[in-house]
């Protein structure tokens, strides 16, 4: 377990080198890697939701492609295309950008529904199926897709179906000024993204995701996230609960976290730390209750306040 610790104590040193003052975020896009799920970071333009991307691409030896959703991009753009070969007169399948270990979605929610949804199957079965043949993604594979809250003329926000897809939505917020000042002096010759150097390799990555689903959780702590999600489900200012998937990710997060800090198994402060992270966006507030000002972040903090978690005995 010390290994363990020194490796990630490492990678979150590596990539704080390009990303400064955010460990609470870099923790948990690496619990979405480890999880195998998929990051959507929702933040203004400029505070470094790229450069995370590369950070942990970089950091881990991993390939790494970028696309820019554009209202203009077709699926194939994204998954691949089948071009006649002359020669052989045969169909060859070009893949697209999304076989890659990291693909970068920016501004995902500036494309249309028919783009947004090429994305599907690949980040649930992590597959693509093009011209009726099927093609497997790499092993390690992860999206992490951006957006812009503030911006939404010409935006087509994303369906219920595909942000259910996502395991986490985290925002990076706004460095301190003493943060800020570090940034500019990091980056007053040349950024620090051109010399990050790999710290853990692909092997061990793998190893880790294997490792994830041997971290203990006790059946109450499976309750405890159920009653959870079921409060979700039964709140007067919610029009959609979360679903089962929902529950997985949760408990998958929490047993993350749980190895990341070096624990054998998962305690109940673990489960609340990435509620709001895992069930947020998952969730439709009512329009009245909108008004009201109740948001998405309140009502979970809420259900986190009136269900029991469990004591230990």
């Amino acid at each position: 377990m010390s290994k363990l610790n020194g490796q990630i104590t490492t990678l979150y040193e590596n990539i704080e080198k390009v990303i400064v003052g955010k460990r609470n975020v870099i923790e948990l896009a690496t619990v979405t890697l480890l999880s195998k799920g998929h990051l959507l970071l929702e933040d203004v333009p400029g505070l470094g939701k790229t450069m995370l991307a590369r950070s942990i691409a970089k950091s881990l030896a991993l390939r790494y492609k970028r696309i820019q959703f554009t209202p203009d991009l077709l699926p194939s753009d994204v998954t691949g295309v089948s071009i006649y070969n002359q020669k052989t007169g045969e169909f060859e399948f070009m893949p697209g950008p999304v076989f890659t270990h990291i693909l970068l979605a920016d501004e995902i929610n500036r494309t249309t529904p028919r783009t947004q949804s090429s994305l599907l199957e690949a980040m649930e079965e992590r597959q693509v199926t093009v011209d009726g043949k099927t093609y497997r993604l790499p092993d390690i594979f992860m999206v992490i897709a951006t957006q812009n809250p503030i911006e939404l003329a010409g935006t087509f926000p994303l369906p219920e179906a595909q942000l259910d897809r996502f395991f986490m939505r985290i925002s990076m917020g706004y460095p301190s000024p003493e943060q800020e000042v570090a940034i500019m002096e990091m980056q007053a010759k040349t950024h620090p993204i051109t010399a990050l150097d790999k710290v853990i390799s692909q092997d061990e990555i793998k190893g880790m995701q294997d490792a994830i689903v041997t971290v203990h959780i006790d059946p109450t702590i499976k309750h405890y996230i159920a009653a959870l999600v079921g409060a979700t489900r039964e709140h007067a200012h919610l029009q959609l609960g979360a679903s089962p998937r929902g529950s997985l990710a949760l408990m998958r997060a929490a047993q993350a976290l749980a190895y990341l800090r070096g624990l054998s198994f998962v305690e109940p402060h673990l489960v609340k730390e990435v509620a709001a992270p895992v069930l947020c966006h998952r969730l439709i507030v009512k329009p009245q209750s909108r008004l009201q000002g109740h948001s998405a972040e309140k009502l979970v903090e809420e259900i986190l306040n009136t269900v029991p978690a469990p004591v230990a005995a």
